[in-house]
């Protein structure tokens, strides 16, 4: 009899219970609209947040809120994008492709050393390290490999103390450019094929000190600059990518070579591979 009893308790907790979430399931139903399942299926699931999201499922939700546009994942590209723009009955805008350049060749050989280090090979614990880490320039690559380390997709490395991008690979989502201690990683469009390979804001005398391959401040670049797209402030060349139109008259006018074409063979000889 004493099991029987039990038995039947616990049946009817169990029919309470499932009463009560039946119940309970109904009255706070939150209705999800089919669209943003449509959206997160035709995302390319990376998770990466590159487009500023938790992840993708967040943004599926905030395209169809209207928080987010339909092209705003950085990996998937055109193709994502007009898969959801058509999802949500809208006209895409064509974004312009963009990728990780690390701003600066100071490789083993060409960037001086201050002191030996050992210990943690991390960019941001280097960065604490009085004097900023091993190398004598203050502004240029660690060479510690965070930004290898949080790159999903496999598209940048550290080779000989700098860190260097695979293009084919980088998909622009800006994990490197977010957890680089010296913020000496940016995002560029892909079709400008220049680049200034170099950080530094010191003046030419101190910073050959430290490193051969820095920007001088010569100004030589913007000088012969055609379209008025490159300048020196603060002894640090920059390019307008709006402006600039890859004509390489700035390249073949530096005298320290750190403005430098973004094609394998002279990328390579920049980074002295």
């Amino acid at each position: 009899m004493g099991i029987l009893i039990a038995t039947v308790c616990v049946a009817a907790v169990g029919l309470l219970v499932g009463i009560f979430l039946s119940v309970a399931g109904r009255v706070f139903f939150v209705e999800v609209d089919e669209r943003e399942t449509l959206v997160a299926e035709a995302l390319p699931g990376a998770n990466c947040g590159g487009c500023g999201q938790a992840g993708c499922s967040a943004m599926a939700h905030a395209i169809v809120t209207g928080a987010a546009p339909v092209n705003g994942c950085p990996v998937g590209g055109e193709s994502v994008a007009a898969k959801i723009a058509e999802i949500m009955g809208q006209t895409v805008e064509e974004s312009e492709p963009q990728v990780a350049f690390v701003k600066c060749a100071g490789t083993c050989k060409k960037a001086k050393d201050q002191h030996d280090y050992t210990g943690v090979t991390d960019c941001k614990m280097l960065a604490m390290v009085p004097g900023g880490g091993p190398k004598a320039c203050s502004y240029g690559c660690l060479g510690g490999g965070t930004c290898e380390r949080v790159c999903p997709f496999d598209a940048i490395h550290v080779v000989d103390g700098i860190a260097v991008v695979d293009e084919d690979k980088c998909k622009a989502c800006g994990k490197c450019v977010e957890n680089c201690p010296r913020h000496m990683i940016e995002l560029k469009p892909k079709k400008n094929r220049l680049a200034v390979a170099c950080s530094s804001k010191d003046k030419g005398p101190a910073l050959m000190k430290v490193c051969s391959a820095g920007c001088i401040g010569c100004g030589l670049c913007a000088k012969n600059c055609p379209s008025d797209a490159i300048h020196v402030n603060d002894f640090l060349a920059s390019i307008d990518y709006d402006k600039c139109v890859s004509c390489g008259i700035c390249a073949e006018k530096c005298p320290k070579k750190v403005i430098v074409r973004l094609d394998r063979e002279e990328l390579s000889k920049a980074v002295g591979e």
